[in-house]
């Protein structure tokens, strides 16, 4: 069909987690081996407006919409490159995180670090 395979989508999300964290000085490797916290996956639901194809030139935007808690929620889209230098919306996600300690895996609420590091963005 020349689509990208809606499994894949994901993955551009978790792309997105990544660089919003890494764009506040903090890495998921650093999360897990410097804290000892992991942000495992509890939902995510995702809303496709029009197919994407292999060739496009894809943008994923992803923020926060507000300042976590005992979960942490990410927003993201994928737009692609349209006519006339105008981005279209392809499809958008939510994706909500819980916070683990990687010990015991019990579940915590947002480490105070976090919070402080994200605080001046809202």
């Amino acid at each position: 069909m020349n689509f990208v395979y809606y499994g894949h989508y994901a993955t551009y999300f978790e792309v997105g987690r990544v660089e919003a964290l890494r764009q506040l000085g903090l890495s998921y490797a650093s999360m897990e081996s410097d804290y000892g916290i992991l942000l495992p996956v509890m939902n995510m639901h995702v809303r496709f407006l029009r197919p994407a194809l292999y060739d496009d030139v894809w943008t994923v935007k992803t923020t926060v919409p507000h300042l976590p808690q005992r979960d942490i929620l990410f927003i993201s889209e994928v737009f692609r490159a349209g006519k006339r230098d105008r981005e279209e919306l392809v499809a958008g996600g939510r994706i909500s995180l819980c916070f683990l300690e990687a010990g015991s895996r019990r579940r915590i609420d947002c480490p105070e670090f976090l919070r402080e590091m994200m605080q001046s963005y809202f």
